[in-house]
């Protein structure tokens, strides 16, 4: 892409979410644009205020971008992510490596940005303006130090910006509201430029070899080799978004960013800086299959901690401490364009009986390699213990809609105690698969739709994706006439084109309510691969593989007609059955259904 202008007050224009690439150290995260616009970091933690927003139309952005006109483009170092920004100029070539410090600090964020002339001069602007609480705290009491080191605060954070002596104050209504720099590299030079933000004393200020060689080297030890699959280094880059979304806690974040629209007014904008019980599941699970026990470890940590908390009342949501999710609110922001600018979310009233189920197959996963510790085995006990007393409630479900007695939150409590009972003492082993099996039984005599497929609820003889993972998981058998019928229906009425949606909305056409949803993509080729038609599993997985922008990112939903990535970026339980896929599919059909 060529240079687009620069509003008047200097914010880079929003671009389309498949150019956004993510910087994250585990503890938060930022997007980097096209035009090396950070313009989206929540400090010091995943769901504190946005110290740069200009995502969502507040104030607040990172930007190092060429002065002449350029194209684009950008990529990972692999195994990581350290983003190298990629402009080629009218006068040559300049990179710029970007980083959150890895692993990070939960108080401490330290982006560093180290620009290189690869090919000629190179002549770049630099615009720092840190605005915190979405915008609503400028920058103050901004100085510059007798060693050329910047210092400020903005709101409860305090600043040092290291490597931009010559910035000049940026002013407007009388006070600083950032600081500007014009740099010239000579060819094969380099600069660094290094920015903390905490909301505690900052400390001795980071050296910048010292940051970047300590990152690579923690990431090289925190992505492990992947066993055979279809797509080594993609699966290897999903593996490292889950870990880059992962905090020291074991919490995983849903996704970066909130209120960006899955659809265009239709107001489904929702704030996923928040741990789902039922996604950290997903991706523990396929980090399982991947071999990734640290991650499959910091899943069955922090689940298994909601559990002793919380036990039948956990929540479906947390904050990455184990908070409660506050109530959802408005910002009084634009938004991104189509969207909102919400925070919190309304998920911390509902009640998701399949959570329990997915904590099941969890710490399934971390028995079956022999990583489940007694803590996990009392966890799972009470996950039991709910699934027995609550399963006729009705419930919000998978998708988060009106309470119901919803088919698959049932069936997939009936996976995850099968899954258990493989390892389970024999007493608490013929217990489990007795509640199992009459799960099965009591959802079979009320959800079978009179074609012989599973139909969403009781009241509702409509089709879903969803129903097409308790199979997968184990729940039944693959061969059964249920499992064998709600795939071919669901795949003659929920598809297109190896695109899938999650279920039927109104009468419109399927795309025309929803974009395609990638999670559904993947449950597909997971499915097709069960039944043991591997040709259809390779299209399901190869068409969703590519649903993603230049930097590999996937969102909750794909624009088929458009080819844009719709919703928060990047979601994580898109990664994680991304990556289970990847390598599920190069076992022998029917693994699938196997405790993993």
């Amino acid at each position: 892409m060529t240079r687009p202008h620069q509003s008047h007050d200097g914010v880079p224009p929003p671009h389309v979410l498949r150019e956004y690439a993510l910087l994250a150290d585990g503890e938060r995260g930022a997007l980097v644009g096209p035009e090396g616009d950070i313009v989206w970091m929540c400090a010091p933690r995943w769901d504190s205020g946005a110290v740069f927003s200009a995502l969502i139309g507040g104030a607040g952005h990172y930007t190092v971008a060429p002065r002449d006109r350029f194209v684009w483009g950008g990529y990972y170092e692999e195994g990581t992510l350290i983003w190298r920004s990629r402009w080629v100029t009218t006068t040559g070539v300049i990179e710029c490596r970007e980083a959150l410090a890895f692993p990070g600090d939960t108080r401490r964020a330290v982006l560093l940005r180290r620009i290189t002339a690869v090919e000629g001069e190179a002549r770049v602007t630099v615009r720092l303006d840190p605005h915190a609480d979405f915008g609503d705290s400028p920058p103050r009491h901004v100085r510059r130090g007798d060693s050329g080191v910047w210092t400020g605060h903005a709101g409860p954070l305090r600043w040092r910006w290291t490597g931009a002596t010559a910035a000049r104050p940026v002013r407007a209504a009388l006070r600083t509201t950032g600081l500007e720099a014009d740099l010239v590299l000579s060819p094969g030079g380099h600069h660094d430029l290094v920015l903390e933000l905490s909301d505690a004393e900052l400390g001795h200020p980071v050296d910048a070899d010292r940051a970047w060689n300590a990152t690579e080297l923690a990431w090289k030890r925190a992505v492990p080799p992947l066993p055979a699959s279809l797509a080594p280094a993609d699966a290897r880059h999903s593996c490292t978004v889950l870990r880059g979304l992962t905090s020291s806690t074991g919490g995983m974040v849903a996704a970066a960013t909130t209120s960006l629209p899955e659809r265009v007014g239709a107001g489904r904008n929702y704030d996923y800086r928040y741990v789902w019980i039922r996604d950290q599941c997903y991706a523990g699970q396929a980090a399982a299959v991947a071999g990734d026990h640290a991650l499959t470890d910091g899943a069955v940590r922090f689940v298994s901690a909601r559990l002793h908390a919380d036990g039948p009342r956990m929540a479906p949501a947390y904050t990455v401490t184990g908070d409660q999710v506050p109530d959802q609110k408005c910002l009084q922001l634009p938004g991104y364009p189509g969207g909102h600018d919400l925070t919190g979310n309304w998920v911390n009233h509902q009640f998701q009986l399949d959570a329990f189920g997915e904590a099941l197959l969890l710490f399934a996963a971390a028995a079956r390699a022999d990583r489940l510790d007694s803590d996990g085995w009392r966890a799972a006990g009470i996950a039991a213990d709910t699934i027995a007393r609550r399963r006729g409630e009705p419930d919000a479900g998978i998708w988060e809609l009106d309470d119901r007695v919803w088919t698959h939150s049932r069936l997939i409590c009936a996976a995850g105690l099968r899954s258990m009972a493989t390892y389970a003492s024999p007493a608490r082993a013929a217990r489990w698969a007795f509640l199992a099996d009459t799960l099965v039984a009591e959802t079979s005599a009320t959800s079978t739709h009179p074609t012989g497929r599973w139909q969403r609820a009781a009241d509702d003889p409509g089709l879903d994706g969803a129903l097409l993972i308790p199979p997968i998981r184990g729940a039944l058998p693959a061969a059964d006439a249920r499992t064998v019928r709600t795939l071919e229906a669901y795949r003659e009425q929920l598809t297109d084109d190896y695109y899938a949606y999650r279920f039927r909305h109104d009468e419109r056409p399927l795309e025309e309510a929803e974009g395609a949803f990638l999670l559904c993509g993947y449950v597909m080729a997971l499915a097709e691969h069960q039944q043991g038609n591997q040709a259809e599993a390779l299209r399901w997985f190869e068409r969703n593989r590519a649903a993603c922008g230049p930097p590999g990112l996937f969102t909750e939903e794909y624009d088929i007609s458009q080819r844009q990535l719709r919703g928060n970026v990047p979601q994580a339980f898109v990664h994680a059955l991304m990556l289970e896929s990847s390598v599920r599919l190069t076992t022998a059909p029917g693994s699938e259904g196997k405790p993993s």
